[in-house]
């Protein structure tokens, strides 16, 4: 007889685990980003362009390996999250055997496909002899890492599945400080490209031990056994991953083909000045969105155990939480627009502003919507969410071929925002807000405008000071009037709650910084009157 799974956090502090959740895989990006920023340069000077752009054409080929996936690693984070909050060791042990079994055979697909490229290599791209055998020790190398990574996916879904994504990111981080000081090490030594993926690769392949140990600490009765392999799990995984991978698939639609689109119709120099635009909203959309990939396995939950008032405070709270994080950030890169790219790419890319203008209203949808999004997802209603995105997808497509060919970037814009805001104000919001027993209209006047009115006095504040910045622009400048609009939209937004949300959310950071062990709280997210 199993042990009974631990008990769900929901009776614990859910809001600090949030919290802790959300705060690590901030820490996370933003190393990323610093790393990121000093990697660049340093290995370019000293691999050169010719090895470094090598480095990257082959890392590219293996991001497509990633597709494998087949939507089951969201699944898995579901199922763990189901049968923990039920209390069903048996069914966890046998889910995580299955996907591992699954995994470690998609693992075997992928180191085949690895070697079959790399025959290949040079039929596919115009290398030398020498670089094409620098690429494929490369290539191997990263395959690897890869195919290792889908069986060692199963103890991270442990982990997300038990609300612990916190552990994972905190390996997430040592491992980013640590690649970066073996990459230092090796090339100072004078090795070379090679040399140096074999070394990152090394350390990149030992987190999977960390990971590992989170799973067996967040559930000691952790058991992956061939025995515990079960053709009934796997129809009932695939069931819900195969959503999942339409769901993945629609969105890799309607985030790569705009640039196609850009670079079929109006050639190579449009698609970077659309990158450009591309490059701004994906940040935006990174900061903002860490919030939702948390609340998934609680919705996940939630939706176990019947509690659709829990269900009621995530899409309340996450809808206004997100819109609080997105809104002001769209808001100040939209009316911000013109400065910003003079300064940091110059006047060649002028034509990158108009773009961005349209793309701000489309991050904040996106971003907005994505409670609703997750409330789908989590609580059996999957398949809906994955057509609505796939005929968002579609629309997405077929819109931005029709248009460009009167407006320009303008028009693949548009052909951006128009499906999103049919399917974000008109299916998805309305589906999510069905689902948990509210009217569209109370979630829109308790969650959306709360986080809305105060951007347009903050908006009025940018306008006003905008025209200056034409004539006298630098970092420091743009940085500050973008922290002087922060504060203004900081300040309206408590405003517009009122005072008992006021007192619940300084509570909850009071909480949260309290010393003492999550354990030991004693409210959580259902408390809120």
């Amino acid at each position: 007889m199993s042990q009974p799974a631990p008990p769900s956090t929901a009776s614990g502090s859910q809001i600090k685990l949030i919290f802790q959740n959300v705060t690590v895989n901030y820490v996370v990006i933003v190393t990323e980003l610093f790393i990121g920023l000093f990697m660049l340069p340093f290995n370019v000077s000293h691999l050169g362009q010719s090895a470094y752009g090598l480095w990257i054409l082959i890392a590219s080929v293996t991001i497509y390996f990633s597709m494998l996936d087949l939507g089951y690693g969201v699944a898995q984070v579901r199922f763990a999250a189901k049968y923990r909050a039920q209390g069903d060791n048996t069914a966890i042990n046998e889910i995580a055997s299955t996907m591992f079994c699954v995994f470690s055979g998609v693992g075997i697909v992928t180191l085949g496909l690895a070697v079959l490229i790399s025959l290949n290599l040079a039929r596919f791209f115009p290398l030398s002899a020498a670089q094409v055998r620098t690429g494929q020790v490369i290539l191997l190398f990263l395959s690897g890492y890869v195919a290792l990574g889908f069986p060692a996916s199963v103890f991270g879904g442990i982990v997300n599945g038990f609300q612990r994504q916190y552990m994972n990111g905190a390996v997430a981080f040592i491992t980013a400080i640590l690649v970066a000081l073996v990459n230092v090490i090796v090339l100072l030594s004078g090795y070379g490209l090679a040399e140096l993926v074999a070394a990152t690769t090394g350390v990149r392949i030992l987190s999977y031990v960390a990971y590992a140990l989170n799973a067996y600490r967040v559930f000691p009765a952790l058991r992956i056994r061939l025995k515990y392999f079960k053709r009934d799990r796997l129809r009932e995984i695939t069931g819900f991953s195969i959503f999942i991978l339409i769901i993945d698939l629609a969105n890799k639609l309607n985030y790569s083909t705009d640039a196609i689109v850009v670079g079929a119709f109006m050639g190579t120099s449009s698609v970077a000045i659309w990158a450009v635009a591309q490059r701004l909203i994906e940040i935006v959309q990174r900061i903002t969105d860490q919030l939702n990939a948390a609340l998934f396995p609680v919705v996940v939950d939630s939706s176990t155990v019947q509690r659709l008032d829990r269900l009621q405070k995530i899409l309340i709270q996450g809808t206004r939480l997100s819109l609080g994080m997105v809104v002001p950030l769209a808001t100040v890169l939209g009316l911000l627009a013109r400065p910003l790219v003079m300064i940091w790419v110059g006047p060649q890319f002028s034509g990158s502003v108009q773009v961005i203008y349209i793309l701000s209203i489309v991050v904040a949808l996106r971003v907005g919507n994505a409670t609703s999004a997750v409330v789908l997802k989590g609580s059996d209603l999957h398949r809906f969410l994955a057509f609505s995105n796939l005929g968002m997808a579609v629309g997405n497509l077929v819109l931005s071929v029709l248009l460009v060919r009167f407006y320009g970037l303008i028009g693949v814009a548009l052909g951006t925002l128009i499906p999103m805001v049919v399917t974000a104000v008109f299916l998805v919001f309305p589906a999510a807000c069905r689902r948990v027993g509210l009217s569209v209209w109370k979630v829109a006047w308790k969650a959306v405008w709360p986080a809305v009115w105060p951007a347009l006095i903050m908006g009025g504040f940018l306008i006003v000071r905008r025209s200056s910045l034409q004539y006298h622009t630098s970092w420091w400048i743009i940085i500050g009037h973008a922290m002087v609009a922060a504060g203004i939209y900081a300040t309206l937004f408590l405003i517009a709650l009122d005072r008992n949300e006021r007192d619940w959310y300084f509570n909850k950071v009071k909480e949260i910084f309290r010393r003492g062990s999550v354990a030991s709280a004693k409210t959580d997210l259902s408390t809120m009157s």
